[in-house]
């Protein structure tokens, strides 16, 4: 949008993580922030000097969570190592953190609200009381609602749109929000291959029984609302030619297609029970794990115009 030619830095995550390792709890502002700023702050500052350029800076200077006077300090200190001059105004006095916002809302951009630290996204999120749900990437490669993928995605259409001049409007959206961070099923003490659809909760992360019941192609275990289709009912209702349970774990469809299947097996849409895809509906005892997270999110969803 202004002209400015982007330079892509080198993602240099082990490193990174050796230079803060034991410093992993430490607060916002604290000793982390600083060995990272003198670290990354180097790569930025050895780059003007090699482009001959007379002045540095950073985009963490408009954040509030960030120590203006951290950042004069190690921009500073390297600015004098290279011979170059660090530009540290303050972005938010004067109101200036609510004209970023506006800002940013005028032409749609994306404001990510933590620096990029898997440590201080872990406790802002803690501090939240919320999950840090952007560390998650699930095995079966379906993007989860309001995932990063998801968000890339969406801007991926957003780049497209502008360059056909198509206009559109970027909506937020209250909604309820699922990750599932583990989940096994054993029949007689044996782990067996189960898919779980998304929005598969349990009132405890842990539930044994037996089938009790069928009604048909769903069949109904004795507790906690667990229901079981075989993956023929899968490949059927969502046609699909799945061969084996392990197939669709590893390679599963996408979000949207799992939550008609839910909508086609059960007709309430509040329904949240634990549905278990399988090759054979057991007939022995069973015992099922499944830890997974409900909570309330916003997502963003893209609107032509």
């Amino acid at each position: 949008m202004l002209g400015i030619e982007l330079i892509e830095g080198e993602y240099d995550t082990h490193n990174w993580l050796e230079a803060v390792r034991g410093l992993e709890k430490e607060p916002e502002k604290g000793a982390r922030c600083a060995v990272c700023f003198d670290k990354r702050f180097e790569v930025s500052a050895e780059k003007a000097y090699e482009l001959r350029e007379s002045s540095f800076t950073s985009t963490l200077l408009t954040s509030p969570k960030k120590s203006l006077k951290q950042l004069s300090h190690a921009g500073d200190k390297l600015g004098k190592k290279f011979g170059i001059k660090f530009i540290a105004p303050d972005y938010r006095k004067a109101s200036g953190t609510q004209e970023q916002n506006i800002l940013a809302k005028k032409d749609n951009l994306y404001r990510q609200d933590y620096c990029g630290c898997i440590f201080g996204l872990t406790m802002q999120r803690e501090n939240q009381q919320k999950l840090a749900d952007e560390l998650f990437s699930p095995l079966s490669k379906q993007i989860q609602a309001e995932s990063i993928e998801a968000r890339l995605e969406l801007y991926k259409q957003r780049w497209e749109l502008e360059d056909k001049g198509i206009s559109y409007k970027i909506v937020k959206e209250r909604f309820l929000n699922w990750r599932q961070t583990f989940a096994n099923l054993k029949i007689k003490k044996e782990t067996v291959p189960a898919h779980f659809l998304p929005y598969s909760t349990m009132k405890s992360n842990y539930s044994r029984g037996k089938i009790e019941y069928n009604i048909g192609n769903i069949y109904y275990m004795n507790r906690d609302e667990v229901k079981f289709i075989t993956l023929d009912t899968y490949n059927g209702l969502t046609k699909s030619k799945y061969e084996s349970i392990k197939e669709l774990i590893f390679n599963a469809p996408t979000l949207e297609v799992e939550i008609k299947l839910r909508d086609k097996l059960i007709s309430n849409p509040f329904d949240l029970s634990s549905i278990l895809v399988v090759a054979q509906i057991p007939t022995q005892k069973i015992e099922i794990v499944n830890i997974s997270h409900l909570y309330e999110d916003v997502k963003e969803v893209l609107h032509k115009l």
